[in-house]
């Protein structure tokens, strides 16, 4: 009695191996086509970051020139940073105005936003409407009455002007916590009233650690916006050297015939490195809060 012994048949494919690397294969042309607008935008923001990042390696003579890729990788253009500007002054001065600005919009726009989404009121769509005119208004029709105002009170030269109005009103961050405010179930607040809850406590014990996507969105927002700010600073610290923030201070590498690209992109890179790391780790966060801001208007 013989056994029969059994061969695997071949595919008129080919072999096995062919077969898996020709689907995988057609698994990477389908991943590029459907993400090809993707691919596509993300090279476009990322290319001018790489050209700063190459140029702020470069010598002088080479910066702006058609030789994009660096012949010499000169690190000490950092350090030469240091050592033309007082950047760490520089440093501190932008983190004081971000820093109190996006405290400033914390505190004046929470309780604003909690009043327009959650409380009923005599004349509260009219103060939306409101909000959502002073969200049009170009700033530049306010500046010259503003400016004259910090003028009188003695105070341009400093960051007070830069601080102060948004401790006051940010018609931008009100509508976007409003906006977040909306899509929190009212049965929550309702439930913390019946309990014995002032207004004050539902706000800060119900509301705001629900609504800390959201938040951290707005807080975000105003942290960047202040961060890359130049008109302002440069409208009211022009003159005053020593209350200059870290967009001003790129400003000040342009030499009497020339500009030293090289030193003015390390101090670029240098600049956009906290914005990015703050991004990083709070981007969950800031992806949510956009997100469920759009849920519901």
């Amino acid at each position: 009695m013989t056994t029969a012994t059994a061969t695997p048949r071949r595919t008129s494919g080919g072999s096995p191996v062919v077969v898996r690397r020709k689907t995988n294969w057609n698994r990477i042309l389908y991943w590029v086509a459907t993400h090809s607008l993707g691919v596509a935008l993300g090279l476009m923001f990322t290319l001018p970051v790489i050209f700063v990042l190459l140029t702020a390696f470069m010598r002088s003579d080479q910066a702006m020139t058609a030789s994009w890729w660096p012949r010499e990788w000169h690190f000490e253009n950092f350090v030469e940073v240091f050592d033309r500007a007082p950047m760490v002054t520089y440093l501190i001065n932008s983190l004081t105005y971000s820093l109190l600005a996006t405290l400033g919009i914390l505190v004046s726009a929470i309780p604003a936003a909690y009043a327009l989404a959650k409380l009923k009121w005599r004349g509260q769509t009219w103060a939306f409407m409101a909000v959502v005119a002073a969200m049009m208004l170009p700033p530049q029709v306010v500046i010259v009455p503003l400016f004259d105002m910090w003028v009188r009170m003695g105070l341009t030269g400093t960051l007070v002007p830069l601080i102060a109005p948004y401790f006051l009103f940010d018609a931008f961050s009100i509508f976007l916590l409003r906006q977040f405010f909306l899509t929190i179930p009212k049965d929550y607040l309702d439930a913390a009233r019946i309990d014995g809850c002032s207004e004050w406590q539902v706000l800060t014990r119900v509301l705001v650690p629900m609504a800390r996507p959201g938040i951290a969105a707005a807080a975000m927002f105003c942290f960047l916006f202040t961060w890359n700010d130049y008109f302002g600073p440069l409208l009211y610290t022009g003159e005053a050297r020593d209350h200059w923030t870290l967009s001003l201070a790129i400003a000040s590498f342009r030499g009497m015939h020339h500009v030293e690209w090289n030193l003015t992109m390390a101090a670029t890179v240098l600049t956009m490195l906290p914005a990015i790391v703050l991004f990083v780790f709070a981007q969950k966060s800031f992806v949510k809060g956009i997100t469920f801001t759009g849920v519901k208007g």
